[in-house]
């Protein structure tokens, strides 16, 4: 049976002791929470000071992003080593600002996708397609495109590791969302495509998360799609009230 889970992305939000204030406001009110699955993306510097806040009640920490390479001369930047040895098992990969700001491509983010699994951490895999691609209607062959090029040459076994985030990128950050109906239609065709690229059974078990503009007064109704196992938020993530609303109506 797949997991219901609310992921709660930061991005590059929160000081330390904001991040502190949050994380109390969220242990009070998610930390026992039961048949969700909670999960939090701080920034780099906070992850483990997360991590040892959360570690008694029911709420996970992943970071945001890692390299591809195992170490060396890459300034800046975060290995999967690194993260586990902070206890931080968890990592969101191709998120669609990495891939617009950062240039990550799908070549890219398979190499991401195989040192995560390497190293035995549970991979965010976002995608998603952006406003021409919808009105072209070319947006099925897009996601295909993506979840081929960057995740499907995993093998069978490594699926028990992955959580898929479906992000329709015109409905990230601009006030406008997918309606439940346009969710549910891409969340079964992402299924459908996994199942003919693997089976029936991945397909059915891997969770898929709706990511885009979800707030309170949408979360219920697009989480009550059959295919939608919950979400990947971003701004409503950065308050406690709204996340913790959020979270209720999965």
């Amino acid at each position: 049976m797949r997991k219901k889970i609310v992921a709660g992305n930061w991005k590059m939000n929160k000081n330390l002791a904001e991040t502190e204030a949050l994380l109390s406001d969220l242990k009070s009110k998610l930390g026992n929470i039961s048949g969700t699955q909670i999960i939090v993306a701080p920034t780099f510097v906070n992850l483990q000071k997360a991590n040892e806040e959360l570690t008694q009640v029911n709420i996970d920490v992943a970071a945001q992003n890692m390299h591809q390479s195992e170490n060396g001369a890459f300034t800046g930047e975060i290995s999967a080593d690194m993260l586990n040895n902070i206890g931080v098992d968890t990592v969101i990969l191709g998120h669609s600002e990495r891939r617009a700001y950062f240039g990550e491509t799908d070549a890219l983010l398979a190499q991401k996708v195989d040192t995560a699994l390497t190293h035995n951490m549970t991979i965010i895999f976002c995608f998603g397609e952006e406003l021409q691609d919808r009105k072209s209607e070319n947006h099925f062959a897009v996601v295909e495109n993506q979840l081929k090029n960057g995740l499907f040459h995993i093998d069978t076994n490594a699926w028990k590791n992955i959580v898929l985030a479906y992000e329709p990128v015109w409905a990230i950050g601009t006030g406008e969302t997918a309606s439940p109906e346009q969710a549910q239609e891409m969340h079964a065709f992402i299924r459908s495509a996994i199942a003919k690229a693997y089976d029936q059974t991945i397909a059915d078990e891997v969770s898929i998360l709706y990511g885009g503009s979800v707030k309170p007064n949408n979360a219920e109704e697009i989480f009550a799609k059959q295919d939608v196992d919950g979400g990947l938020i971003g701004g409503a993530a950065l308050d406690a009230e709204s996340f913790t609303a959020i979270a209720n109506a999965l």
